[in-house]
């Protein structure tokens, strides 16, 4: 039996070859243990299925998050409306974004999102939620976003000083921006509640023509006391399934 408990992330997906019901069906014959991110009406179908539903968004949005002050009552009122609606799912973690810089120096971006997260830590630990903040590349998909770094979502765990707050750690946009892929894990593997993979260049299939090898990436974390989900959240270049099942085997260690 794996040690990785993999996921499907839904929206990449949910395409023209397939149903909803079909991509639900399929995760959950091949042996994976969650499809997370899917629109509300489709939880009693993945629940059905047998399935987790490991993360879903947790506020709006992206560019526009937690790094800047104006946003925090906004923000706060999202996240604690989604914490109940995870706690009556079954959801472990909401995802959380920095937002954009926009001019913000690292220092002051980051203890604004210290700010906007301690609104909403106790609830978070009272409840048993995990609050994500994604680390996304910002040289290609998410220009000027924040959290573009490893170091500085360890420091904004660390300032936080929350059990409830941790990183998602995407592998494809850390590759972009850092590299060092098993060390910088490894190393702060403490701090990190959730993956997300897909392959570089292109965000497409973990295959042999993009330049991340996932397989020892999956058996370090494996070695580990990692017990969280490892999500799939790349467009397939072929059949949907087909993919699915590549990348299930792939990571299957």
């Amino acid at each position: 039996m794996s040690a990785i408990r993999q996921s499907v992330c839904f929206n990449p997906f949910n395409r023209d070859d397939i149903t909803p019901e079909q991509l639900i069906t399929a995760a959950a014959n091949i042996g994976y243990k969650s499809v997370e991110m899917a629109p509300q009406e489709h939880w009693p179908l993945i629940k059905d299925h047998g399935l987790g539903i490991a993360i879903v968004i947790g506020h709006a949005s992206l560019p526009d998050g937690l790094n800047k002050r104006e946003n925090h009552d906004r923000i706060e009122d999202e996240i604690l409306v989604n914490i109940d609606l995870a706690v009556d799912n079954g959801i472990p973690s909401l995802i959380c974004f920095s937002g954009n810089a926009e001019g913000k120096s690292s220092e002051e971006g980051l203890a604004n999102c210290v700010e906007g997260l301690r609104r909403v830590t106790a609830i978070a630990e009272e409840k048993g939620i995990i609050l994500s903040m994604e680390l996304l590349n910002s040289r290609v998909n998410h220009p000027d976003y924040q959290c573009d770094r490893t170091a500085w979502g360890v420091a904004l765990c660390r300032a936080v000083g929350s059990p409830s707050v941790k990183l998602l750690y995407d592998i494809y946009h850390m590759q972009i921006m850092e590299g060092n892929l098993i060390r910088n894990i490894t190393d702060n593997l403490e701090y990190i509640s959730h993956f997300h993979t897909a392959g570089n260049p292109g965000r497409q299939d973990l295959d042999d023509a993009q330049e991340i090898y996932y397989p020892p990436i999956m058996k370090a974390i494996a070695a580990t006391n990692y017990n969280g989900y490892v999500g799939h959240e790349y467009r397939p270049k072929g059949d949907t399934i087909t993919s699915l099942k590549h990348a299930f085997f792939v990571c299957n260690v």
